[in-house]
């Protein structure tokens, strides 16, 4: 979305861009420079500065049209969004609505991505620690044949692999048998209202310019849209330790995988990659990085492009990154043809749909998940989901130091999530779920898996509803209610005593001994 303010053609521009007296976004005729503040130029203004200055709108709300009104209103279709939107209509929300400013559901999960983390702790003895609406999104795409288990290259769990084409078939099914209204194609733009008493939204499509009003707002943007336009606190990933790096990830096929295998798979794939780094045979922007199939044969996908020092929120350093993140794919495709035992004959056959921004704006909230809470294996009177993934902080490498640093919670144990992780200090109608919950660097890196952002959805959800049913605000709800309302709907708030069946086809035995 554009800052009104900070955008580098400034607010006069935009406005005289966008009518003249009587349109309905600018209203009026400006009164004069005085109204409008000049926009500061990029000398005069950091992008952290930018992106966190609350936008001044230039828009006329009562001259744009109220499409409807709803209970609950969720922004962002990704996996904590969708779940989110499915928890609350599960738990007796009378109308929720779902925007998303793509042309399918799943964020991430559809976008970039084939693999659920999050699911299984890492160890000898793993357990399975999410459920809920995740369940059900996993027993959906098990029952159409598309998933299977398999380990993480670098031991932090196992991880559902699936099909991302299936997965938003899936999303769109799910949310259709719940009641949730959906919007594609529909982008957030602004908030009526103010930071402690927000109104509704202006949102923008095909259409044109309309705005949805609602009693409970989630906001699963992940970059915290909602949170920067209504003048709630956020903290801008970056300022106080460098933001993760971000991905594009790419998939090839003709792939002869047991040949790969036979060759010495990852082991070798990793010696290879130091090779030519070293050597200096390919430009590669890393040493390390994972190849592993998915769920259709000879095609397999990756985590190996690596994009540093943009900011994802700022257009002109994502269409930075976006160049340089496919630039970099097609540096591996030669790589990989080159020098990987299989794959002479192998091909790229698409790239992300976008390129994975791992942060950009966290909530600073009621509670503020740290790195000793994860390591510590904190408790909370009101957890509502637990998370056993270690620390997985992706960084720029300098002077051939290592580019991923991990940390593990101990004793292949788990720490609580507190429900005040998704509370806005000003707010009492409003939940943040997803990437943009409130957290530390490091706790957001452990943190962020999609089944924890799942049931981060599930729980923000579940709670919209509760608080409605029983007219009190969301930081009045009984947490003991909300506790109960999640375990019956599935989710998981304690670490199992059963060792979880991690084998390819372990799922539905999992989920028969948790039933």
């Amino acid at each position: 979305m554009t800052d009104f303010v900070a955008a580098p053609f400034g607010v006069r521009r935009l406005a005289s861009a966008f009518g003249a007296t009587g349109d309905p976004v600018s209203g009026s005729a400006p009164a004069g420079d005085a109204d409008v503040p000049p926009a500061r130029s990029p000398e005069n203004c950091s992008k952290a500065e930018a992106s966190l200055r609350t936008p001044k709108s230039i828009l006329r709300h009562d001259r744009i049209p109220l499409h409807h009104e709803t209970d609950v209103l969720v922004m962002g279709g990704g996996s904590a969004g969708c779940s989110a939107a499915l928890a609350a209509r599960q738990s007796g929300a009378r109308s929720v609505t779902l925007i998303e400013r793509a042309g399918f559901p799943g964020g991430i999960s559809t976008q970039a991505l084939d693999t659920f983390y999050g699911f299984f702790t890492p160890g000898e003895e793993p357990r399975k620690v999410a459920g809920g609406i995740g369940d059900q999104v996993v027993d959906a795409l098990d029952a159409a044949g598309a998933i299977f288990l398999r380990p993480n290259t670098y031991g932090a769990g196992t991880g559902v692999n699936y099909n991302p084409e299936r997965l938003k078939l899936v999303w769109d099914q799910l949310l259709d048998e719940a009641g949730v209204r959906t919007l594609l194609h529909t982008h957030l733009v602004d908030v009526e209202g103010s930071a402690d008493a927000p109104e509704g939204v202006v949102v923008w499509s095909k259409a044109g310019f309309s705005r949805i009003r609602a009693r409970v707002f989630i906001d699963a943007t992940g970059d915290a849209d909602f949170c920067h336009r209504s003048g709630i606190a956020c903290e801008i990933a970056g300022e106080n330790e460098p933001a993760q790096t971000m991905t594009t990830t790419f998939r090839m096929a003709n792939v002869d995988l047991e040949a790969y295998e036979r060759a010495g798979g990852k082991r070798m794939l990793m010696e290879e990659m130091a090779r030519a780094v070293e050597a200096g045979t390919h430009p590669l922007p890393r040493k390390a990085g994972s190849i592993h199939r998915m769920n259709a044969p000879g095609c397999i996908s990756t985590v190996a492009v690596r994009v540093a020092g943009f900011s994802g929120l700022d257009p002109e350093d994502l269409t930075a990154a976006e160049k340089e993140g496919r630039r970099q794919a097609f540096v591996y495709e030669d790589f990989i043809r080159d020098c990987v035992a299989s794959f002479t004959d192998s091909r790229i056959i698409g790239l992300s749909t976008g390129i994975g921004v791992r942060e950009s704006r966290r909530l600073e909230g009621r509670y503020r998940l740290t790195r000793e809470d994860c390591l510590g294996r904190a408790g909370f009177d009101d957890k509502v989901l637990i998370c056993g993934a270690p620390i997985e902080d992706h960084r720029a490498a300098g002077g051939g130091g290592e580019e991923t640093h991990w940390a593990y919670v101990p004793e292949g144990g788990v720490y609580d999530v507190p429900f005040r992780c998704f509370l806005p200090r000003e707010n009492n109608h409003t939940l943040v779920c997803g990437r943009c919950f409130s957290a530390t660097h490091d706790a957001h890196a452990s943190c962020r898996s999609m089944a924890q952002t799942m049931a981060m959805g599930h729980a923000c959800g579940a709670a919209a509803a509760l608080s409605l049913a029983e007219d009190v605000t969301l930081p009045e709800l009984s947490m003991p209610r909300l506790q109960d309302l999640l375990r019956r709907q599935g989710a998981v708030l304690e670490m199992p005593d059963t060792v979880a069946d991690t084998r390819e086809d372990g799922w539905a035995r999992n989920r028969s001994t948790q039933n």
